[in-house]
């Protein structure tokens, strides 16, 4: 009976069916709001704002350890979220109220909804939701009114809310077929690779594919119901040298489909490359801290600008109090060399072969997403916006993103760093020794790959980044070979950094990932090509004091 029942799962396959006209969902949305604000419109504060956004999102994930599945769930959400205002778009109840640490009641709280195809259901939830809603903001809108009049003028008079077109756009829900029994054979496989070396104490491969529909009505008239699929596999091994230092190498694959994923063999022989570099990194000697040229290659570039320009030109920041506003007095000046550009474009699915997560037609305002010129021959053009306008950007440029259940805020999409006057990676490195040669250091470095960071923007803190690079190497100015090594971070401010680059290459570098910031994890892409960067600086980085283990990890292989 047993192989009878496992004969059989081969051929279920994981599937979302193809819903092509509008939705029971977006009906009882549109339904319910315009009886909503018909029926609110005699309050004393009545809203003259408000709109329903429902994310539903369909899943399945499974991970496998050292050729074992660990997880295979099929999973299924819908998250309601409700932005009311009342007041005015001049003034609401969004408005920052400057002094409190702490804000009660602005725009709500989300809530998880059953996946019901039943209207009155669905209006039902709606209408007790936009209650307690419509409840909190007009008490916080008393708070808002009371504060402007007991402090200080705001620097940003600008208004809380920007006037944008009404869009309507209704798009087929896709069919989806995954199928979970050979992905799970292939994450056995792949994950098995990690056996091979008793030193790895952690191999895992991660897969997960997502149809994500999102449904947006509102009192100004948007109608949109649109879908997307994300198919993401991930692989992750880890050791630990004989200090302590934990030392991790990941690789990360996106397609809008399996199909943009890479093949078992190139996924294959990522991780056996994988492998024999964390075992270069366990016995590479320590670096030191470092003042001097470095290259950063395409998408170590790309998530360094991710990381120390992205943040900074998210539109809602300029209008906080508490944020240090890095490039609001930068506009129309040069911040990065002639050569340079850095665009934002949701609107581009793919770069070259390859899918981009940050792809995206509407955002999470329901405003239809922009291409965005932020730096225009080194010449700071353009921040990225929301719904929130800031002084002379008074409507959003499409960058209103979140993830379910929290407010959204000005955020990246597909960052592209975009180099005019290129030259070889193979000059471009003899370049990096040349530079050696001038500043007379023994070597530079190379920067290979990098996992992310974090950036101050607060005006209490040093305005200042940290960088956390997991591939690194020496390169020698008399052309010894290079020279892996590892335990250093990325650290330095953002301006002088940027007047430090000096070159470009003519490859390209492709980050996907997710950004966590704070409107949750959003997708997005960050490119670039490799850059010579005359300065910058390095520091140790912290570093575990636990052994390693004792014994050989019991799932390897034996020497």
């Amino acid at each position: 009976m047993r192989a009878l029942l496992s004969l059989t799962l081969v051929f279920f396959a994981f599937v979302f069916s193809s819903i092509s006209q509008e939705t029971v969902v977006l009906k009882a949305m549109k339904s319910e709001i315009a009886r909503t604000m018909a029926g609110m419109s005699s309050e004393k504060n009545p809203p003259y704002f408000l709109s329903y956004s429902i994310t539903e999102t369909k899943s399945v994930v499974l991970s496998a350890s050292f050729g074992k599945i660990e997880a295979s769930t099929n999973t299924k959400n819908r998250i309601l979220d409700i932005d009311l205002r009342v007041g005015n778009y001049k003034t609401d109840n969004s408005h920052t109220i400057r002094g409190s640490r702490f804000e009660f009641g602005g725009r709500g709280r989300s809530i998880e909804i059953p996946f019901s195809e039943d209207e009155q259901s669905l209006k039902q939830i709606l209408w007790q939701a936009t209650d307690q809603h419509f409840k909190k903001a007009v008490e916080k809108y008393g708070k808002v009114l009371t504060n402007m009049a007991v402090k200080v003028k705001d620097e940003d008079t600008s208004a809380d809310f920007s006037r944008q077109n009404a869009e309507k756009y209704i798009e087929p829900i896709p069919s989806f077929v995954i199928d979970t029994n050979a992905w799970k054979e292939r994450l056995r496989r792949l994950s098995g690779l990690y056996s091979s070396d008793p030193a790895i104490y952690s191999g895992d491969v991660y897969f997960q594919a997502d149809i994500i529909t999102k449904y947006f009505v509102s009192s100004e008239g948007a109608e949109i119901q649109q879908s997307e699929t994300n198919v993401r596999c991930f692989t992750n091994g880890m050791t630990k040298a004989s200090d302590g230092m934990t030392l991790p190498l990941y690789r990360s694959y996106f397609g809008f489909t399996t199909e943009g994923l890479p093949s078992e063999t190139e996924m294959s022989n990522d991780i056996r490359k994988l492998i024999e570099i964390l075992g270069q990194l366990r016995n590479a000697p320590l670096a030191e801290t470092f003042t001097g040229p470095a290259i950063l290659s395409g998408e170590a570039s790309g998530v360094f600008f991710h990381e120390i320009f992205g943040h900074r030109v998210e539109g809602h920041r300029q209008k906080d109090p508490n944020s240090s506003q890095t490039f609001k007095s930068f506009l129309n000046k040069k911040i990065l060399p002639d050569f340079i550009d850095v665009v934002f474009d949701p609107t581009q699915k793919k770069l070259g072969n390859k899918d981009i997560v940050g792809y995206f037609k509407y955002d999470d305002e329901g405003v239809k997403a922009e291409k965005v010129i932020a730096v225009k021959d080194g010449v700071f053009k353009n921040f990225l916006m929301s719904r929130s306008p800031i002084e002379n950007f008074p409507v959003s440029n499409g960058h209103g993103r979140r993830q379910a259940g929290l407010p959204p805020v000005a955020r990246q999409s597909n960052l592209m760093v975009l180099a005019k006057n290129t030259i070889p990676f193979d000059t471009l490195k003899q370049r990096l020794r040349e530079e050696c040669k001038k500043q007379k250091k023994e070597y530079g470095l190379y920067f290979v790959e990098i996992s992310g960071g974090f950036t101050f923007t607060g005006r209490t803190v040093p305005n200042a980044f940290n960088v956390q690079p997991l591939l690194v190497y020496k390169v020698f100015a008399d052309g010894r070979p290079d020279e892996i090594v590892r335990g250093v971070d990325l650290i330095g401010t953002p301006l002088t950094t940027f007047n430090n680059i000096v070159v470009a290459a003519n490859d390209i570098g492709i980050f996907n990932g997710v950004c966590g910031a704070e409107s949750g994890g959003v997708p997005v892409s960050a490119s670039s090509p490799s850059l010579l960067v005359s300065t910058i600086e390095v520091q140790k980085k912290q570093k575990s004091q636990a052994k390693p283990p004792l014994l050989k990890n019991p799932t390897t292989k034996s020497e």
